[in-house]
């Protein structure tokens, strides 16, 4: 019996060195890399989660003895665990009590970089806090707790007068401008409470984009980039959604940003725009831009990342009979039916189809383009319930009093039964649109009857 005890716990050892193994490399990465991918924090978080199932089966194999994990998350000042990690202008991380008093010194560098700093603001670094509550959790040590200030909040003053100091810089040269940038872009992706605050400073959105102008947007990529994603980031939050909106800048700037810069500025932008149009009130400004003709745009001829944040934009917008007609009248149907040709976003531009098929414009465009043959191929290839349904939905509005089309469905179903078999199995919609399809082409061709 000892035997195999001492077997189960060589095989338990094994597997935790294994695992350890995996998460120094994700450790390492997120600790020394200054722009690391969101996934590998997850990823370290799953590792570390694993070996607390570990710990559970085998106690007595993780420990202190994790000297890799113990040396990586200790403050490089006080040689200790980090109980509040934060982050230096230099990027590095600390424990707070420990480089603030390095800073009250008077020193105007990282301790361990020697990097000299742009400013002396602490930012709360959530994600290695995390990693380290994880480990701390496996390893069975006291999970640590962040210090906050008197009236037990997060140092909210501390991130304003950061976010001013940041936006003071965009008015300084265009090294300080891309540094302030890339960190705003960091600071407002964190946390919503961050785009809250950001957003409840006087001025903060002019300030923001005053480096871009209009017909020059692109003129330094890195910088429009940033400043493109920053302001995704606070339109994101429902309470910076109207104050967003309703700057004048903001609108035209996000239509210039769909139309030149890299692809991240452009999908970006288009993002924040559906992000924006979510506010029914935002919907009457967009709407009075230039904005749904540039969308249009980009769905028609735009990269595939971008065209999809297009899309959703569009299917926002559609909601508002203002904005739908507009875009009709800009053929929007013709424009969705040649990308659902190409098989590209079909299920995304399905749902605006049927927001718009039974506008009379729209039907008629449906009909000048080969939409029978085409949805019937969609009912016919795709998985998707949903999919099935809105093609049946659109095809009973079209066809519905036109012979021609009518016909057309006669001589494919002839042939592939498509819709009785989406009579048969499709969803109680898909069923009742399928079925009355069958019907009409039966009264209008009565000698399909017996087919």
């Amino acid at each position: 019996m000892a035997e195999k005890v001492e077997s189960s716990s060589a095989v338990g050892g094994k597997k935790e060195t294994k695992v350890k193994e995996e998460l120094e490399s994700a450790v390492k990465t997120i600790l020394v890399e200054d722009d690391y991918a969101t996934d590998k924090t997850v990823e370290a978080i799953r590792i570390l989660t694993r070996l607390t199932e570990l710990k559970l089966k085998n106690p007595s194999t993780l420990g202190l003895d994790d000297t890799f994990l113990s040396e990586a998350f200790k403050c490089p000042i006080s040689g200790q665990i980090m109980d509040d990690p934060v982050v230096l202008a230099s990027g590095q991380t600390y424990d707070r009590p420990y480089i603030e008093n390095w800073l009250k010194q008077g020193n105007l560098t990282c301790f361990q970089s020697k990097q000299v700093l742009s400013h002396s603001f602490l930012t709360p670094n959530s994600l290695v806090r995390e990693l380290i509550t994880r480990w701390c959790e496996a390893s069975g040590l006291p999970v640590p707790k962040p210090r906050q200030d008197v009236a037990g909040e997060f140092v909210t003053e501390r991130i304003q007068i950061l976010f001013n100091t940041l936006l003071e810089n965009m008015s300084s040269s265009l090294f300080e401008q891309k540094v302030a940038a890339k960190e705003l872009r960091r600071l407002t992706q964190i946390s919503p409470s961050n785009r809250v605050v950001f957003c409840e400073l006087p001025g903060a959105i002019s300030r923001l984009l005053s480096p871009l102008s209009e017909n020059k947007v692109e003129s330094h990529p890195d910088l429009q980039e940033n400043l493109i994603t920053t302001l995704l980031n606070i339109s994101s939050h429902e309470l910076n959604k109207r104050k967003v909106a309703e700057n004048p800048v903001v609108i035209p700037l996000l239509i210039e940003s769909m139309r030149y810069g890299t692809i991240e500025t452009r999908k970006n932008a288009a993002a924040a725009l559906f992000a924006l149009s979510t506010l029914d009130s935002n919907k009457v400004i967009i709407g009075k831009s230039e904005a749904p003709g540039a969308l249009l745009e980009v769905l028609h001829g735009g990269h595939p990342l971008v065209m999809k944040e297009a899309a959703s934009a569009i299917t926002s917008l559609c909601t508002t009979h203002e904005i739908r007609t507009q875009l009709i009248h800009m053929d929007l149907a013709k424009v969705i039916m040649h990308k659902i040709y190409d098989s590209i976003l079909v299920e995304e531009l399905l749902g605006i189809l049927v927001q718009i098929s039974t506008h009379p414009i729209a039907a008629f465009q449906l009909r000048e383009v080969r939409t029978v043959h085409c949805l019937i191929g969609v009912i016919r290839d795709s998985n998707c319930c949903l999919t099935k349904e809105n093609c049946a939905v659109i095809l009973s509005t079209v066809c519905r009093g036109t012979r021609s089309l009518l016909k057309e469905l006669w001589v494919i179903e002839g042939e592939e039964k498509t819709l009785a078999e989406l009579a048969d199995t499709g969803t109680e919609v898909a069923k009742q649109m399928a079925t009355d399809l069958i019907t009409s082409i039966s009264a209008t061709f009565p000698a399909s009857r017996g087919d």
